[in-house]
């Protein structure tokens, strides 16, 4: 009987596309503070790397229902939440497992922000790096595309970006919130008195 490679391609592509959500999450959670786009809003940012961390979570979970229904690399529901069960390069695999279980956790702190404190909500989401490098590692490793020009391509551009934006957030401050909030200033001042002066001449 011939496999069927249809749950295969989707563990594949939904492995990639939700490595792409991560990636442009964590862009945008770096976009909060540094805010090199002032027309761009904080609470705008913030919604929007909410949503795309759902999404990501979402396609992880798509990557991971294919990858149990697949056939190609066996994989247990146990082996999904459990380093080490996959005995598919079971080492990089880890990597995968311990990122998508730290992503549910800082995700799921957005809702319990009041509870845990600003501050120690800002220091769960300083995981988000270790996210991001696992699920790098996982990718490059344990991938079967990552040997494809094309995907390696993917792996950089997103690893450049981050380092990118990173050294952007902690080079350049943040613009002050009252200089944020005080209106530009007008010249109606400097106009008004001409104005009379020559209606007076």
């Amino acid at each position: 009987m011939r496999h069927d490679p249809t749950f295969w391609i989707l563990a594949r592509a939904s492995g990639l596309s939700a490595y792409v959500m991560l990636t442009l999450s964590v862009l945008a959670g770096l976009l909060v503070k540094s805010r090199p786009f002032r027309a761009l809003k904080p609470a705008a940012v913030v919604d929007l790397h909410r949503i795309l961390a759902m999404l990501g979570l979402g396609l992880l979970a798509g990557h991971a229902t294919a990858l149990v229904l697949d056939t190609t690399v066996k994989v247990s529901i146990a082996g999904l939440f459990v380093p080490g069960l996959v005995s598919y390069r079971p080492v990089w695999t880890s990597f995968g497992i311990l990122s998508a279980e730290l992503m549910v956790l800082v995700y799921a702190s957005f809702s319990m922000r009041k509870r845990i404190g600003p501050k120690n909500w800002r220091r769960l989401h300083w995981a988000t790096y270790a996210i991001f490098a696992s699920a790098t590692v996982h990718g490059l490793a344990a991938g079967t595309d990552a040997s494809r020009p094309w995907a390696f391509a993917l792996y950089a551009l997103a690893v450049g970006s981050v380092a990118l934006a990173t050294t952007w957030r902690f080079l350049v401050p943040p613009t002050p919130a009252r200089a944020r909030r005080r209106p530009a200033p007008t010249r109606t001042a400097e106009i008004t008195p001409r104005r009379r002066g020559e209606q007076a001449a």
